[in-house]
């Protein structure tokens, strides 16, 4: 029995322990402790990492020193120098005109070869290049396309004032001539043609010979001119004045010309 009891309060063994660890109201407090333990160590990790440079940083800072550090007679260069005459802070040269100090130190860092920033240096600017190339000509073609939709729109334009004009001048012949007691037409597209003109009328113009038909091959602007010439000519009038004069010379003085730009 007493032996049974010493084992059971021996409070070195594995298993006093294990149950002292698994006491659950101090638990959470434990692990609370490990816890903070754990980020303590994580954070010192971490700054001896701050702590710790690059080995490319560490040369880098010792080149910047070693550079900013003027030479000593130490260096054989420098000291071959002071035996020629030379003085610190002085130019080199025989006449003094050289340069003073030395010639700046480019240390390549990166693994490309010589000549690669040059290289894309050069297909950066020859993109660029391509680049505004490919805007100057797209400029042009919309600049060339607008210019064309703008002549097209005027040239519609111009079109329908000169369609315009003839109807006018074919009405104004009309009246005039009929005034006159001239029955028919010089020209059968002198006048306009009737709009209640019958079926009959219609297949005797059909019939009519080739040669009634020959203002078909006249365009708009030749049939104008024509039209505008006859009618200044056999009764003295002006489609774009609006009048018709006394004679010649009252048409010659007083109307500005036989073409529409003449009273623009």
């Amino acid at each position: 029995m007493k032996l049974k009891m010493a084992e059971e309060e021996d409070y070195m063994s594995d298993s006093f322990i294990n149950v002292q660890e698994d006491i659950r109201p101090g638990l959470p407090m434990l692990r609370q402790i490990r816890e903070a333990h754990r980020k303590e160590e994580k954070q010192q990790e971490a700054n001896l990492k701050n702590k710790r440079k690059s080995l490319k940083e560490e040369e880098q800072e010792r080149r910047d020193i070693g550079l900013k550090n003027a030479l000593g007679c130490e260096n054989k260069g420098f000291a071959l120098l002071q035996k020629m005459g030379y003085k610190s802070g002085q130019a080199l040269g025989k006449s003094g005109d050289g340069i003073v100090e030395p010639i700046p130190l480019n240390v390549k860092t990166g693994k490309s070869g010589i000549g690669h920033e040059a290289l894309l240096k050069r297909k950066a600017e020859e993109k660029l290049e391509s680049y505004r190339r490919k805007i100057h000509m797209k400029k042009e073609v919309e600049e060339r396309a607008a210019e064309q939709f703008r002549m097209r729109l005027k040239n519609k334009q111009d079109e329908m004032k000169l369609e315009g004009d003839l109807r006018r001048s074919q009405r104004a012949c009309q009246q005039l001539d009929t005034q006159k007691n001239i029955q028919v037409p010089r020209e059968a597209w002198y006048w306009l043609r009737l709009e209640e003109e019958t079926e009959e009328e219609e297949e005797e113009e059909k019939e009519q010979d080739e040669d009634e038909y020959k203002s078909e091959d006249l365009s708009v602007l030749e049939k104008l001119q024509i039209l505008t010439s006859y009618l200044r000519e056999e009764h003295l009038y002006c489609i774009w004045c609006g009048t018709a004069y006394d004679d010649k010379e009252d048409l010659s003085s007083n109307c500005p010309g036989p073409t529409s730009a003449d009273h623009d």
